[in-house]
């Protein structure tokens, strides 16, 4: 059953990403940028040929093969029931739903296939960071999960150790 809801918010939070995408192109392209929170959030829409930074812009075609191997591989670990903890689960969804979202982008979009671009739009204007999109902010939050369970886990491990050391 979780395999199932997982799938199904997978698809939902991927939706959502090409919905933005499609209002971001049709509304903001023409027009290149727009306040949203004068001073803070600007929308600005940017096509990015690259991965986070603008990594190895311009080489999509090793990003969308990299991308789907590795979603490919997180897909059959979700659905195979392998993982228990509920919020790994919600991690992999966001972090999945996040890269299949950029993968469409750099699969669809533009002239060729396998060759496009990603389209980002949310600019912060309180600091230097690069333009980025919902997809992108799935992925981060998925993986800050991701770590946030793991330093809970290995405090939980360690204090563990110590009490059976204590009593042994």
């Amino acid at each position: 059953m979780i395999q199932l809801v997982s799938i199904i918010l997978i698809a939902v939070l991927v939706a959502a990403d090409q919905l933005i995408k499609m209002v971001v192109e049709e509304r903001l392209m023409p027009v290149g940028s727009a306040d949203f929170i004068p001073g803070i959030i600007e929308f600005n829409y940017t096509e990015n040929t690259g991965a986070a930074f603008s990594i190895l812009e311009n080489h999509t075609e090793w990003l969308s093969v990299f991308t789907l191997v590795i979603i490919l591989a997180g897909l059959v670990y979700l659905l195979s029931g392998k993982i228990k903890n509920k919020l790994l689960i919600a991690s992999a969804i966001l972090v999945l739903s996040g890269g299949i979202g950029n993968l469409v982008d750099r699969v669809f979009r533009g002239s060729e296939l396998f060759h496009g671009y990603v389209v980002d739009y949310i600019k912060l204007l309180f600091m230097d960071f690069a333009i980025f999109n919902f997809a992108d902010c799935l992925v981060c939050v998925g993986a800050g999960m991701i770590i946030i369970y793991l330093l809970i886990d290995t405090f939980k491990n360690s204090s563990g150790k110590k009490k059976g050391q204590e009593n042994g």
